[in-house]
């Protein structure tokens, strides 16, 4: 017998007096997910060697992230609000016609908003939702500058997995710019994402 079938006749064992018809305990006792605090979250996102801002005018701060990064091309997923800089040039990419690869990493960034931002963690959530895009638009580019509005900020990780649960798209967590330190635990950056991540939270 494999681990496989030795854990699944566990569980099935495990559950061969619960009734058929019987939902999930996720039903009868839904989770509400928790405000969570912006400073918190700010705070967090800092110590991941990302760049945060609060800002009422989005626009102007996503002006100024641009500025500071002399970004003058960025990518912009299907469905973002109208946040675009004077003098930037946004670039759509939508379903129906996908930027190729070539142009997506070209750009000078990438900017977004997110589904979730977590503040126990600092870590924002994508789910590919309007304003969002694909995976690739958010991995490719060096700078990824994401719009995180404030009521959007909920308190940890269970909370978060909470707003989620109906979700069916691919979930990207992103805690600061790309790094690891898998090997000798050598900080190394731009590994598998952006090595630079602006975070604006609105509102």
């Amino acid at each position: 017998m494999s681990a496989r079938d030795e854990i699944l006749g566990r569980i099935h064992t495990a559950l061969a007096d619960v009734p058929a018809d019987e939902p999930p305990a996720a039903l009868l006792d839904p989770v509400v997910a928790a405000p969570g605090d912006v400073d918190r979250f700010a705070e967090r996102a800092a110590d991941y060697r990302a760049t945060v801002v609060r800002a009422d005018d989005v626009a102007a701060a996503v002006a100024a992230a641009c500025e500071r990064h002399d970004a003058r091309r960025l990518l912009a997923p299907d469905g973002l609000p109208d946040w675009a800089p004077e003098g930037v040039e946004l670039v759509t990419d939508t379903p129906a016609a996908p930027l190729d690869r070539d142009t997506v990493a070209g750009a000078d960034g990438v900017l977004t908003t997110c589904a979730l931002a977590i503040a126990e963690t600092g870590t924002i959530i994508l789910d590919a939702g309007p304003g969002q895009g694909r995976r690739a638009l958010t991995l490719l580019p060096d700078l990824h500058i994401c719009v995180v509005p404030a009521d959007r900020i909920v308190a940890g990780v269970p909370d978060a997995i909470a707003e989620l649960a109906a979700t069916r798209a691919p979930i990207t967590f992103i805690s600061g710019p790309s790094a690891t330190s898998d090997i000798e635990l050598n900080r190394v950056e731009g590994v598998h994402g952006p090595r630079r991540l602006e975070i604006v939270i609105a509102g």
